[in-house]
């Protein structure tokens, strides 16, 4: 089929060996060097570049997922270092591009499901390129007049979405940057002298609690701002990956009695494997009989927000004291998208403001309080929020919503479908979210009974496995990531991930199906590899 044509067609080998004979620098006889007023004119072409290889529009589902090449041999197509010396081409700045593109990922295509983020909104990236255009930062108003009340449209209106009160929030560059955030504004709620005296000296070490199935950047947190690993509790999980109120409570309990203070709570909505949602509720119930700060990792399943058939999901979040959501992953927002989003109004910029004088100065002719970069941990700073304004100005709610449904009603059919195939096996009997994962068994892997399954065979499924994944790859015909849960002692599985873009259909989900089927059955190994599984039937 078209997803497995080959892009290395003999023009576009000529192409390459013309390329490296040249330095990877155009001649001055295929063209010289343009004027500076010349050079803009790549910005007129890109978009049908784009087009013609495949990124944008319908076009992209034609094209194979990715064309993939071992690094080694990839550095051959290309030429990476830079080492140029004197200005090139147009022609062959283009030619570079549509290199560089052979070689990429479509993460727009039908049949990529390896990561939480796919394709992108339209109307998104329409506003990405325009504030890549603009080139301002987020820090002041004066640098940043529309942007700067289109980020404070954007915190209002999540604000009300997740019952947030009056409370305050940024955009920040990604999920586990928020999520960092919501560790300083709690420490320094907790303590508020440790701006200036650090962590080094503290009575009593500080304490973070998060779920064994919950995102690493909490990990990393801790790490980075000084806690340490040590102090970093991970709390157990039921079967379907959602942390145990009662389990987190009695890990409380320990820390107190070892001495030390525990600070911040981190639920999740939407873990990143399984897609599971916290009981919020109860874990609140716990954070306030302890005078805990709960954070909500709703980076994945925050998008639940959007539609009222979902919206359950997120049920007793308003009480948590902050929350970090991604419109770049399910919905579709330009990569990177990130709200942070705090109860008290004024914490952010009272436990990061620095005072930079020559940024913010007082006696300024306008309204000051419009100056929101000194609540930011950065100086300059990308303005994201104008792409997801952008898509709800135009999508309105009713249509954010329609693409939500549209993602949840995919991944539910497609659920139901490995349910009645035969050698599919779904990891949990219901999923909360449009992560569905599941094993393929290939008929020549399956056995008669269930005590057949032993644990070798268990270890040659999770081959199988990644061994699906790679031919996939390889052929461009789809990307579907694999994991294991060591915890809870489980090796690979497919973790199929259902987004709004591309807009997912049932044809779509099906083709996932009879791809891993076709490849698992060709896996099917020699005579003499099967004789730890002569009872195979």
């Amino acid at each position: 089929m078209a997803a497995t044509h080959n892009r290395n067609s003999e023009s576009d080998q000529q192409q390459q060996a013309e390329l490296k004979m040249n330095g990877h620098r155009e001649s001055t006889l295929k063209g010289a060097p343009l004027s500076a007023d010349d050079e803009w004119t790549i910005l007129e072409r890109v978009f049908r570049v784009l087009v013609d290889e495949g990124y944008l529009g319908p076009g992209t589902h034609e094209q194979p997922v990715v064309t993939f090449e071992y690094p080694d041999d990839l550095k051959k197509l290309i030429h990476f270092p830079m080492d140029e010396q004197t200005p090139c081409s147009a022609a062959t700045v283009e030619r570079i591009v549509r290199l560089v593109l052979q070689y990429s990922v479509r993460t727009g295509h039908n049949h990529f499901h390896n990561q939480l983020f796919a394709g992108v909104d339209p109307y998104g990236l329409t506003g990405s390129w325009i504030t890549e255009a603009l080139n301002t930062s987020q820090y002041t108003f004066e640098v940043g007049p529309t942007f700067t009340l289109i980020e404070d449209a954007v915190i209002e209106k999540c604000l009300r979405l997740f019952e947030f009160g009056e409370g305050d929030g940024i955009l920040c560059p990604g999920g586990s940057m928020s999520n960092m955030y919501a560790m300083v504004a709690a420490r320094y709620r907790t303590v508020p002298d440790v701006k200036r005296t650090g962590v080094a000296n503290l009575a009593q070490p500080l304490v973070v609690f998060t779920s064994e199935d919950a995102h690493y950047s909490i990990t990393k947190g801790v790490h980075w701002l000084g806690i340490g690993l040590n102090n970093l509790i991970r709390v157990k999980t039921d079967h379907r990956g959602r942390m145990i109120p009662d389990e987190l409570e009695l890990a409380i309990r320990a820390v107190l009695d070892s001495g030390r203070k525990p600070f911040f709570v981190n639920a999740t909505a939407g873990t990143t494997v399984l897609g599971a949602f916290d009981d919020f509720n109860l874990i609140a119930d716990v954070c306030d009989r302890y005078g805990i700060w709960l954070h909500v990792d709703a980076c994945l399943g925050g998008t639940a927000i959007l539609s009222r058939r979902h919206k359950p999901l997120l049920s007793g979040i308003g009480r948590a004291q902050s929350l970090a959501w991604n419109p770049h992953k399910t919905l579709g927002a330009p990569l990177q998208c990130s709200v942070f989003l705090i109860k008290e109004r004024g914490l952010l910029h009272e436990c990061n403001a620095a005072k930079a004088d020559y940024l913010f100065q007082q006696d300024k002719f306008y309204d000051i309080s419009y100056d929101t970069g000194d609540k930011s941990v950065q100086c300059g700073r990308k303005v994201d929020a104008f792409k997801f304004w952008l898509m709800y100005k135009a999508r309105g709610s009713d249509g954010l919503e329609a693409l939500v449904d549209n993602a949840f009603d995919c991944a539910d059919w497609l659920h139901g479908q490995l349910l009645q195939r035969a050698g599919f096996r779904t990891v949990l009997e219901q999923f909360q979210y449009t992560n569905i994962s599941f094993w393929y068994v290939p008929t020549w892997l399956r056995v008669a009974t269930p005590d057949q399954e032993t644990a070798d065979w268990w270890q040659r499924l999770y081959s199988v496995t990644a061994d699906i994944k790679e031919r996939m790859v390889k052929r461009g015909t789809a990307l579907v990531g694999y994991v294991p849960l060591l915890h809870k002692g489980i090796g690979n599985f497919f973790r199929m991930v259902v987004t709004c873009h591309p807009r997912p259909t049932r044809a779509t989900m099906q083709y996932i199906i009879d791809e891993i089927e076709r490849v698992g059955e060709e896996l099917k190994p020699q005579q003499n590899g099967v004789a730890s599984f002569s009872t195979r039937c």
